[in-house]
């Protein structure tokens, strides 16, 4: 007995890390509060003899319920996205969604007459236009399972906004409009959820309209998505006839009773959709039979499937990314939220079920999977940056650990030690105090200072999550404040919001000493320019987009240039051989270096340099001044000099090297190629083509959706600038478009040779 006591004793101490333990309340109480690893509760009796009799009872040890009991709180969070093409009913979706989960009493409409607005657009700006310009985060209970909440825009511009949702994100709802069904925006927003392997399930919004078609929208996703997907509801009737839904995975009526359809009361299936349901739903076993092995096998040996079988292995399916089911209702009609929400707790992840890894930045970045535990060493990222009314707000997701008020967190970016002063949930502009934050929640934290994508840990390891992917600004604005006096406001304004979108970029022209401000797009950079007019109170003088242009080359061309300047004192001696050439077509990279010189005709110190200068000679071509792209560089031979070589005499050899031959090389200009979508009715088809071609566009597509024409183009950025007033001339206002970044492309050599002639002729009036 005594030898079993001591192997205890020696388990004790090193599963829990405290002293041995006495029946002593006393003294059980006070390794409660001294925050033992696995913060053990007095309850226990931690005796030898104790825990020999939880053994030999059969029971848990102390440390085995503490993991029992963290790991079913995660198993009841949910970390969701709303996202969809604009003006789909996300954000009255998520309003309904706040209703009937009791975080909100009154549902308020975008653009309501009342002058209230949606909870989640909490901006002036948002509520006047009626659409979502920033994310906004929020927290919820449905039954025992807590969900978190994004809301991201549906415009293009704000596309960084739903690219970092994502990227924090275990699953997604993707809202699609039961009339346009799968449009441009849907398809970007699903490849952002393929980027970042988020399963998702569908949401067919706008059954109350007219010319809603849910099994055209599935088709839709099937064929222009490309993927696995089945219908897990039903509709009873359609447009102004819907009257509820049927599970076809429970095989159950479900229809929405109340002034604002709060109460879901379960009904008999109508006879007369009887026999389409019960079509539906063997297309949905089939359909999920593709990608389970458990069901293909019920399935192909004709057995009975039931409920609890096909909804685990929905459940599966969408896990593994290969399938999503899609449910249906009218959000602005209150039918089919709270299905949905069931949904979400049914067929998508817990964080416990989702794979994140960090990098160890100890190790050279090699591929640490994170366990997701509470317990385990802190791992968070910001995401997300806001100037809120006490200062900078950070959003925060917990992948490992646990974060309390008052803890020193490390940036493992900077290496700079932090104190997390106060910690919040957020509820979109509204804020909730906690005390901690564990694992796979998202937080918010005031008084951090960071950029958007660092990693914060605990100090005990050096962490790094990977980072998001940060589309290239396509359009630019000169800006300068009104006056003199507002200068300070405005720089603070500018650096604010460059802080907060990684898309939003500021940069002086060399030339005219201009501020310039760039964007992804005109509507991204009328409401910066808006917004420093509200929040800061500065009125900005604004001058004409300009669309970011990009020079490359289209053949090879050699370079030999000799850098010699002797002028008393040391001189400079560089020389540098080699050549040009364009990268190969779909290359990642945009500026390749390569050393192939043999021996040391140029010794290694130097190698740098003459990249360097090759590098900042690519910042600006001699056509019009703007960055060359698809650029590979090859040092073939050069010459140095004992005692004149330098870094600074062979980074200059190789900035005029460059322009030397860049002439040779046959540079052209690339300008950005927008992918336009056209929606508009069937008479002024003809009209909208017409005038695309005029603006040099290229139709890629035309499709006829009830009365409606739908036309897919890619047209020049340059040429589409004022597009909105042309369109609605044309079309008596019934027209609407939406555009985003498809490609650069080479301009015609007569637009090319309009271009420089202007930035010629600008270079000699300066």
């Amino acid at each position: 007995m005594a030898r079993v006591t001591a192997r205890l004793l020696a388990l004790v101490r090193s599963s829990v890390s405290v002293a041995p333990c006495l029946p002593d309340p006393a003294l059980s109480s006070s390794l409660w509060s001294s925050g033992s690893r696995y913060s053990i509760r007095p309850c226990f009796d931690f005796t030898p003899y104790g825990l020999l009799r939880r053994h030999l009872a059969g029971l848990a040890s102390p440390v085995e319920t503490r993991e029992q009991s963290w790991r079913e709180n995660m198993e009841k969070i949910r970390n969701i996205g709303i996202s969809a093409h604009i003006d789909s009913g996300k954000t009255t979706l998520t309003e309904r969604v706040l209703f009937y989960t009791g975080r909100i009493h009154e549902i308020h409409e975008v653009r309501g007459k009342d002058g209230v607005g949606a909870k989640m657009d909490s901006m002036d700006l948002e509520r006047e236009k009626g659409i979502t310009i920033q994310s906004a985060a929020t927290h919820c209970t449905w039954g025992d399972n807590q969900i978190n909440i994004i809301d991201t825009p549906g415009h293009v511009d704000f596309t960084i906004e739903v690219e970092r949702a994502l990227r924090v994100l275990d699953g997604a709802v993707l809202v699609l409009c039961s009339v346009g069904g799968v449009q441009s925006q849907s398809i970007t927003v699903d490849r952002q959820m393929r980027r970042y392997n988020v399963p998702r399930v569908a949401f067919i919004n706008k059954l109350d309209r007219s010319g809603a078609d849910p099994w055209k929208v599935i088709d839709q996703v099937r064929k222009k998505l490309k993927h696995n997907c089945a219908a897990v509801q039903f509709p009873i009737g359609l447009e102004d006839q819907i009257k509820g839904l049927v599970d076809l995975v429970h095989n159950q009526a479900y229809y929405s009773q109340g002034a604002h359809g709060e109460k879901v009361v379960k009904g008999d299936i109508p006879s007369e959709i009887k026999e389409a349901v019960s079509e539906k739903r063997r297309e949905l076993i089939e359909a999920v039979s593709e990608v389970d092995e458990e069901l293909a096998d019920l399935f192909l040996n004709d057995e009975p499937i039931s409920p609890e079988v096909l909804s685990g292995a929905v459940r599966r399916a969408t896990l593994n990314l290969q399938f999503i089911p899609v449910f249906m209702g009218s959000a602005f009609k209150n039918k089919g939220v709270q299905l949905l929400l069931d949904g979400v707790v049914e067929y998508l992840p817990n964080p416990l079920e989702v794979s994140n890894h960090a990098l160890d930045q100890n190790k050279n970045e090699e591929k640490v999977e994170l366990s997701g535990s509470p317990e385990g060493k802190l791992v968070a990222l910001a995401f997300k940056l806001e100037e809120g009314r006490f200062g900078q707000l950070t959003y925060l997701r917990l992948y490992e650990g646990t974060m309390r008020r008052g803890d020193f967190i490390i940036n493992s970016t900077t290496g700079r030690k932090v104190k997390v002063p106060r910690l919040v949930r957020m509820h979109a502009d509204d804020m909730e105090d906690i005390q901690e934050a564990h694992a796979g929640e998202i937080v918010a934290v005031f008084g951090v200072e960071c950029s958007s994508g660092d990693t914060f840990t605990d100090g005990s390891v050096k962490f790094t999550m990977t980072s998001m992917n940060v589309p290239e600004p396509v359009m630019s604005l000169a800006i300068a404040p009104s006056s003199k006096d507002v200068g300070p406001q405005f720089s603070k304004a500018l650096n604010r919001f460059q802080k907060e979108d990684p898309t939003f970029r500021v940069s002086l022209d060399p030339d005219s000493g201009q501020t310039i401000i760039s964007g992804m797009g005109e509507l991204h950079l009328d409401i910066y320019v808006e917004r420093i007019r509200r929040e800061y109170k500065v009125d900005a003088v604004v001058g004409k987009p300009q669309v970011n242009f990009r020079e490359t080359i289209t053949q090879r061309a050699e370079f030999d240039y000799l850098h010699r300047k002797q002028s008393g004192g040391q001189g400079q001696y560089g020389r540098v051989v080699g050549y040009i050439e364009p990268l190969p077509e779909g290359s990642e990279k945009k500026f390749e270096f390569e050393n192939m010189m043999v021996g040391q005709a140029v010794p290694s110190q130097f190698i740098a340099a003459i990249e360097k200068g090759f590098i900042e000679a690519s910042n600006s071509g001699a056509l019009i001044g703007h960055p060359v792209e698809n650029l590979r560089v090859v040092l073939t031979d050069g010459a140095s000099h004992a005692v004149d070589s330098s870094e600074l005499a062979f980074k200059l050899a190789a900035l005029y090297a460059f322009r030397q031959c860049y002439a040779a090389a046959k540079p052209v200009i690339l300008e950005p190629v927008m992918l336009v979508e056209l929606r508009a009715p069937v008479e002024f088809q003809g009209s909208i083509i017409g005038d695309i071609n005029r603006r040099k566009g290229i139709i890629v597509g035309s499709d006829q959706e009830g009365d409606d024409a739908v036309v897919l183009a890619h047209v020049p950025l340059n040429n589409m600038f004022g597009y909105s007033t042309g369109l609605r001339s044309m079309t008596q206002g019934k027209g609407e478009f939406t555009m985003e970044y498809h490609q650069h492309a080479a301009v015609p050599q007569d637009a090319q040779a309009v271009l420089v002639k202007e930035y010629t002729n600008k270079r000699v009036t300066l």
